[in-house]
This record gives structure tokens, C-alpha cells and sequence, in this order.
């Protein structure tokens, strides 16, 4: 956590000292919309912990440059009191909002399928440790996969289930698996941290660990 926290005081520096910010092409990391393109694109939201490093391995693996199926992202908080409305960083920190850090996926279901990005969201943390990833402690790091329709229910409990069975047999699972809710963007200096900063904080559990 501390390490994190000596990472954004370092970002906020660098990012209002704009001969020292990394300079970055988002473009790499929005895809190309040709007329009538992608109309029917959806959204898929999850959390497993720091949301830099969960945003940083999806685009590494689906760039949308390539078209793989993700068209863009974005970091935020959800999951949270209804009372607790646009909520910054440091009040999400504090845990009273019950906000966890997310990732906001918006996807071509004709390029890639929600159960694989459910699967992937399984590989890249461990999905047992309670409230928390690594170092990172607290609701706001907690598990979780955030769903938009019935049918996404459906599949990720069903993935919920393979994953179970296949990798973590005789451990208990802790994502919770809830309707999706109120949406709130992170500040800007969130949005592709570790692309901004390549040296920058990141948890070890964000890895493929199969």
C-alpha cells in the first residue's frame, strides 16, 4: 500500500510537470470504429484489486489496436452505498463508500466472447484472497465481477464453477458475482497508469497464473 501511495504522489508530480510525463498513444489502446462498426458492443466489468494493474493485463493481452475484441477501457469505482455518489480516490481508500477499484470493458461479442474475458479475469489474480490482492488490503480490492444481464450472470457463475473445479479444487473462491450498479470513472491520472508509467506500482498477483 505504501508503495502504491509513493507512486501516485509521484504520478500527480510528474503529470502536472508535463516535460516530465510519459508521453502515451491512446490510440494504441482505443480501437478503430468504421462506420456502423461495433453497434453491438457490450460491457463487461470486474475487480481484482489494484484496477492499474487489471487494466494494464487486459490491453496487454486483447490490444484493441488488434482488434481482439476489446474496443476500449476505463477505470473506476462501482459497487458502492448509493449514498456514497462521485466518489474520489482517497474517500474510496478509506473503505466507508464500500466502492471497489474496477475496470470498465466495453467489447465486440463477435470478436471474443464474455466467458473468455471472465476466464482471463480468473487467471490474471487469485480470486481466494478475501478483500484483498498482494499487499493491497481492504473492500475496495475485493474480488468481484460486476453483470449487465442475466445471461452474463449465468456465465460467470458457470465460469465460476469450471474455474473452480479446474484450478482452485479444494480452496474457496471469494469473487462476488453481483448486478452491475452505478458507474463512476477514476480521475484521469488513473486512466492507463502503467502505460503512462511503466515503472509504476504494480501487484504481483496480476499475472497469468495458468
Amino acid at each position: 500500500m505504501l508503495s502504491r501511495l509513493n507512486h501516485i504522489r509521484t504520478a500527480l508530480f510528474s503529470f502536472a510537470t508535463p516535460a516530465m510525463a510519459h508521453a502515451v498513444d491512446t490510440s494504441h489502446y482505443r480501437a478503430t470504429l468504421s462506420s456502423g462498426a461495433h453497434t453491438q458492443s457490450e460491457i463487461a466489468t470486474f475487480a481484482a484489486g489494484c484496477f492499474w494493474g487489471v487494466e494494464h493485463i487486459f490491453l496487454k493481452e486483447y490490444p484493441p489496436s488488434q482488434n481482439k475484441g476489446i474496443l476500449k477501457t476505463s477505470v473506476g469505482y462501482t459497487g458502492g452505498l448509493e449514498k456514497a455518489q462521485n466518489p474520489t480516490y482517497r474517500e474510496v481508500c478509506t473503505g466507508t463508500t464500500n466502492h471497489a477499484e474496477a475496470l470498465r470493458i466495453e467489447f465486440d461479442p463477435s470478436t471474443i466472447q464474455y466467458e473468455e474475458l471472465v476466464e482471463f479475469f480468473y487467471r490474471t489474480h487469485d480470486p481466494t484472497a478475501l478483500n484483498r490482492q498482494g499487499g493491497d488490503v481492504g473492500t475496495q480490492y475485493r474480488s468481484a465481477i460486476f453483470t449487465h444481464s442475466p445471461e452474463q450472470s449465468k456465465i460467470a457463475e458457470d465460469v465460476t464453477r469450471k474455474v473452480h473445479e479446474e484450478h482452485f479444487k479444494g480452496q474457496t473462491i471469494v469473487t462476488e458475482i453481483e448486478e452491475a450498479g452505478q458507474w463512476y470513472d477514476a480521475e484521469e491520472y488513473h486512466q492507463l497508469y502503467l502505460f503512462k508509467e511503466p515503472n509504476g506500482y504494480q501487484c504481483p498477483t496480476h499475472k497469468k497464473h495458468w
